[in-house]
């Protein structure tokens, strides 16, 4: 079987096994954030945190809630890196410094999970579990609830109330997330990830010589990084590394797990609106990108040229033989498509325009299909904006889902879509004009400046792969990137909620013959469009001196 032949089936497997999945994962998050019962264990959390679960809550006070509950993970999660040197579980691994640790403690509360330290060497069992892990599921959580409260705003009609955040939360955490982590890591382990807390091994090698390897609660970590679209390895090679993600089976398996959330919560939304056409229109948008980005990989990457890659069958370097070239494209694309940021290959690696792809897939926003609930809600932002597109072609007041989209709604949404790319662009532009930074790049010219455009990419749309040929261990890059997190996640989710509360407080418009039919392929085409057309004119000249210069050349 070729190597092309074989992508292409690797690929089809992968999206017969999410077209199964959809409608009973769709609707069982549904119900979940639709339901009226707490559980038992439910009930002991909220009492814990002297939360109310019964009380509805305004965007103001939704918003309020996301603040203090990740301002405490970053908190926590800083002190549990700086005193590891005094905690059990260590493995003689010191505190991590400051800076480092202002940057991690943010990455994973952002659920960004940029990681700028080699974690085999640097962090203990008790920060790995106790901190990075518990973060990879709670900021997942997040995430989910934000979706869920924009959600009942296009829902609900004449009301200030978009849910609890505290239940949604919870819920997201104990009914979805734990339970689905679990499965993954039974999978994962009797395909042989490791799942253990050993302390550190020599271990010799085939031409001399040995090395230094320690093992760790792995598998349970991979698990809740991909299906909570996290992305944070528990070694430095992350999914390349077969400890995490041993066999070609692990790998497809882990893209359908980053995958799955995702593109499901199209259905969980079309279920609580209503009209689980709605749902279809905003997954056919997302998987017609996904697919086509996919496809662009694949021919980047197969198209080789010279002697060497031919005998290779495609472009081979930085990826893993045990994946190939069609397995690693599929990884790429869904992983910068996602806020993952998980890799099986080295993305530094990839031809100038496969860089340019996976670099373009967060630039979109990672709508398609986006993290968990980050994506649906980016989705839903860009839906607005194509049916405002959509009225003023037509000459009317642009409606969705029965909600007139108004001056108000239309300055949230604008300042949604803008704040990501200034962030890119300014962080981006500040370290190339100073005279230190830039000396982290271990390439010049073109694929230099893709190197730090990557990173602030990356880190502004809380995705947290890199291209790797960047030293971004520095006061600077550990500092610039973490701002560049916190402000990349929290600023779009305020502009998401006062959205939501002012859907939600609108009284329904009847549809009459004029309204824009959201559920119809015409509707998905506009949206398409609207998405690729607003990236390319924001990215286009950063693009244009990076991997396009490169590719080109």
């Amino acid at each position: 079987m070729g190597p092309v032949l074989a992508g292409i089936l690797q690929l089809l497997a992968l999206v017969g096994a999410l077209a199964l999945a959809y409608v009973p994962a769709g609707t069982y998050m549904a119900r979940v954030y639709c339901s009226k019962r707490h559980l038992r264990v439910e009930k002991w959390i909220y009492k814990g945190i002297g939360a109310d679960p019964d009380t509805e809550m305004t965007w103001p006070a939704y918003l309020r809630g996301i603040l203090a509950f990740s301002a405490a993970g970053v908190v926590f999660l800083y002190l549990l890196m700086r005193l590891q040197g005094v905690l059990p579980g260590s493995l003689g691994f010191d505190s991590v410094d400051p800076a480092q640790s202002f940057n991690t403690a943010v990455s994973f509360v952002t659920n960004t999970n940029w990681q700028s330290y080699y974690g085999e060497q640097t962090m203990g069992h008790v920060v790995q579990t106790a901190g990075l892990a518990v973060q990879n599921f709670v900021s997942a959580a997040v995430g989910m609830a934000v979706a869920v409260a924009l959600v009942r705003g296009f829902a609900r009609s004449r009301t200030g109330e978009l849910g609890n955040f505290w239940v949604d939360m919870v819920r997201g955490t104990i009914r979805i997330l734990v339970p689905g982590a679990v499965v993954a890591a039974v999978v994962l382990v009797a395909c042989g990830a490791v799942q253990n807390f050993s302390g550190i091994h020599e271990v010799g090698q085939f031409l001399g010589g040995s090395q230094q390897w320690n093992g760790g609660a792995v598998a349970s970590q991979e698990a809740i990084k991909e299906l909570g679209t996290d992305g944070g390895g528990y070694f430095n090679a992350n999914s390349a590394h077969p400890f995490e993600n041993p066999t070609p089976f692990t790998n497809l398996f882990e893209v359908f797990l980053l995958l799955l959330i995702p593109f499901s919560l199209t259905r969980t939304f079309g279920v609580m609106v209503g009209s689980v056409k709605q749902g279809y229109a905003i997954l056919a948008t997302m998987f017609t990108i996904w697919l086509g980005f996919v496809a662009l990989m694949m021919w980047t990457e197969f198209a080789h040229h010279g002697p060497a890659l031919q005998a290779a069958g495609g472009a081979m370097e930085g990826k893993e033989v045990r994946f190939g070239v069609g397995s690693s494209s599929i990884f790429a694309v869904s992983t910068t498509l996602t806020s993952t940021g998980a890799v099986d290959s080295f993305h530094s690696s990839f031809t100038g325009l496969g860089g340019g792809i996976a670099m373009l897939g967060m630039m979109l926003g990672e709508i398609a299909p986006g993290g968990t609930g980050s994506g649906l809600y980016g989705m839903l932002v860009m839906a607005v904006i194509a049916v405002f597109i959509a009225g003023l072609m037509v000459g009317r007041t642009p409606e969705y889902l029965g909600k007139k989209i108004g001056a108000r709604e239309m300055k949230l949404a604008a300042c949604y879509i803008l704040v990501t790319p200034a962030l890119v662009l300014v962080f981006t532009a500040a370290t190339m004009a100073l005279p230190t930074p830039p000396h982290s790049m271990l390439n010049s010219g073109a694929h230099g400046f893709s190197e730090v455009l990557y990173a602030f990419t990356s880190a502004a749309n809380n995705n947290g792969s890199a291209f790797a040929g960047l030293n971004a261990n520095t006061d600077w890059y550990n500092t610039m990137t973490g701002l560049a997190m916190l402000l990349g996640r929290f600023l779009p989710m305020i502009f998401v909620l006062a959205l939501a509360g002012s859907l939600a407080g609108q009284q329904p418009v009847p549809v009459t013959a004029g309204t824009l039919r959201t559920e119809k392929p015409l509707f998905t085409g506009l949206l398409v469009g609207a998405i690729l057309i607003i990236t390319g004119l924001t990215y286009f000249p950063a693009l244009a001196l990076g991997p396009l210069a490169e590719g080109l050349a």
